[in-house]
Order: structure tokens, then sequence, then C-alpha cells
């Protein structure tokens, strides 16, 4: 592929940088960009600002409402709302979920859920990870029994991003116990609201409530919320994890933070000497930014490739992207220094214009850093990542 820029894909960035000036709320900007939280009324407000220019779900066929970009113009889209400072659109409708209803789903589902997705009238999260199945995710043990109409799942779901929030969950059941762990797996799409379910916080160590636990207790699920075939879930699942994987790559951010990365260390230091002139560190810089132009033009190569589901190519974007994400989260620390160890956790929920420490810049670095930690387990892990790799691409 070209990777050249046409003018038509210059005329396009410029569009979007236009809309992004005019539309991007400035106290959403201010929080991303300040890496302070955001709660779910930000994240619906830039979505359905998004939905209403028809820009929300970039990867979309133009059949389900999407905007039938190039690939080109998806990665400058991307690349333009990081460096605005836009909130990030939740994939687990957009860029999870929806893939599976588009490919596998009945035309009652799509004609249903993915309107609703579109609009952000349901809030999705996903019922992957257990306790004991996380990286071994065949080994899930959550239960959906058939009676009539309905299956009756019981079982708990683990590390479960924003349940706290979501109006629905697509999960994996074990619908057949009795053949090889891959194949009695089926995908179900369950109302939160339905009786039985409950969720529990799991408070991290930035004191931020993220992810969950999920009980599921006789829960009654209609047959018609089965995608696909029953038992056939293991497959449609590593269809979705392959478009998490390309979506984790995220460059545009990756870029955005290496910028904030040569501002931090460009600072002035008590020896009157930015930390960016020093040698060493300026070589760890170069490094990753050569690593992340790198990263740029495989995750270029493989959205041209939009007519095909993600394969495992998109394990190498996830190994690559989510390891560049945590090095320019270690440098930053290593550039603000002792500056990153105080933590206010009323500056980031946005309780105080400024922090109580010495200087707001530095105030959400450390708990940055900690909440990267997990980039390189989720979505199935880089080891696992490497295992498929291995297989898959060189054969071993």
């Amino acid at each position: 592929m070209d990777l050249n820029y046409t003018s038509e894909d210059l005329a396009f960035r410029d569009e979007v940088r236009a809309f992004l000036e005019a539309e991007l709320p400035s106290d959403l900007q201010h929080k991303v960009l300040n890496h302070l939280r955001l709660s779910r009324e930000d994240y619906v407000r830039w979505h359905r600002i998004l939905a209403r220019q028809g820009w929300v779900a970039p990867g979309w066929p133009r059949e389900f409402g999407g905007p039938g970009w190039t690939a080109a113009q998806r990665h400058i889209f991307e690349e333009e709302c990081a460096r605005a400072g836009t909130p990030p659109i939740m994939p687990f409708g957009v860029n999870m979920v929806a893939p599976v209803i588009m490919a596998f789903g009945s035309q009652a589902q799509k004609e249903h859920y993915l309107p609703r997705i579109m609009s952000c009238e349901d809030w999705w999260c996903q019922g992957y990870s257990e306790p004991g199945a996380g990286s071994d995710l065949a080994s899930l043990k959550t239960t959906a029994v058939r009676e009539g109409e309905h299956y009756i799942v019981n079982g708990q779901k683990t590390w479960t991003t924003l349940a706290q929030h979501a109006d629905m969950i697509f999960c994996l059941v074990r619908t057949d116990p009795n053949v090889r762990k891959q194949e009695g797996i089926s995908f179900l799409l369950i109302d939160m609201k339905t009786p039985g379910i409950t969720v529990r916080p799991i408070i991290m160590l930035d004191e931020d409530h993220e992810v969950n636990e999920v009980f599921f207790d006789n829960v009654r699920v209609p047959v018609a919320n089965l995608v696909g075939e029953e038992n056939r879930g293991w497959t449609y699942a590593k269809y979705l994890l392959g478009h998490e994987r390309t979506g984790i790559a995220a460059v545009g951010r990756s870029k955005r933070e290496l910028a904030r990365l040569k501002r931090l260390a460009g600072r002035e230091q008590k020896n009157g000497r930015p930390l960016i002139e020093d040698p060493l560190f300026g070589v760890k810089v170069a490094e990753l930014e050569i690593e992340l132009m790198a990263l740029e033009t495989t995750v270029l190569r493989v959205l041209a490739q939009a007519h095909q589901a993600p394969g495992p190519e998109a394990s190498v974007l996830k190994v690559r992207g989510t390891e560049i994400q945590q090095r320019l989260t270690e440098l930053m620390v290593e550039a603000a220094g002792p500056m990153a160890l105080p933590f206010d956790a009323a500056y980031l929920e946005g309780e105080t214009e400024h922090s109580a420490m010495d200087d707001d810049f530095a105030a959400p670095l450390l708990p940055h850093y900690f909440n990267y930690r997990k980039t390189s387990i989720y979505g199935g892990s880089n080891e696992i990542q490497r295992n498929i790799i291995s297989q898959m691409i060189l054969g071993l």
C-alpha cells in the first residue's frame, strides 16, 4: 500500500481538525490531556457528538451506518482525535460486539442492537475472564443450561471493565460440558437489569473503580439472545478478540503521549539542564519514537486489509502497542522524578481545580503508570500473543 497521504487524505484531515476544534468540549479535552478521570456522562456526551456527525463507528460498513472511510482516513481520524484530546469511544459496543453481531448475528439482532450501539442507548461490557480462566479463556466455567426458550446462566466473570455503568454484557458461557473445552462455548447477549445479576466493584491501586466482578445466579436469558449457533462461541470470541487487539495498539494516543513526554523531559531541571538533553535519556526517547513509527506503518498495513477479519497480525499490534504504551508511562515517571510520587485522588476526580502537589503536570503520572501495567494482560496476555505469532505466522 502507499503510505503517503493523498490530497484527499490531507483535505479530510483538515475537515477532522476543524470539526474537533468546533465540537470538542473544553472540559472533556482538559480531562483527557491531563489524565484526569472521566465519568460515564463524559464518555456518553462525546459518543453522541460523534454519532450526530456520523463518525462514531469508523470501522463499520456503510450498510450499518459507518462512514465508509479508507484505511488512511480511519488512521487520520484516530490520530487527530488523540492529538486533540478526545475521550475514547468505549470499544465494547462499537468495536467489539458490533462486528460479531454484523458477522454472525440474526437479522433481528442487527436491527435491534446496532442502532442502540450507534446512539449509545446501550452501554456494553465484556463477560470473558473468570477466576481461573483469563489467558486460558477456554477453561471458563460459567454455564448456560437451556430450558425451553431461555438459558439459565450461573457463574462469575471478573475484571469486567465499567460493568457498573453497563446496560448489556456479551458473555461466553459453557453450553456443553462434555466436549473439548473450546467446542462447548456459546456467545450470549445479556441484559444487565435481569434479576440474578450482581456487580461488585474491584477498587484498584489508584483507588479507581474501573473493574468489577459480575455474578450470575439463575439468570434467565432468552434463546433469541444467542449469537450464531450454540457451541460455536469460541469462533466468535476469536473474531472479536482480533478486533480488540487491533484497537489496543492505539498509535494516535501513543504519539500524543510521546509529545507529552518530550515536553516533560524538556523542562528545566534544578541543575538548569533539561533531562531530554541527557544523552542516555535522549536515546531512550529516540528508540521509543522509532518503535512507534514502525508500529504505525504496521497498523496502516493491517487497516488496509479491512475487507478481511483481523488475523494473527493483530497479536503483533497488541504486543508492540502495549509495550510502547507501558514504556511511555515509565519514561514519564522517570522524567518527573520525585514529583510523581504524591497521590491526590481529589484532583484526579476533578473535585479540586489544582493538585495539592507542587505540579499539576506530574500529579496523574504515577496512577497512569500503574493503570497501564494491565495493557499487556487484557485482550489476551502478551505471552499468549507470542504463542499465536509463533504458531500462526512463524509456523513453529
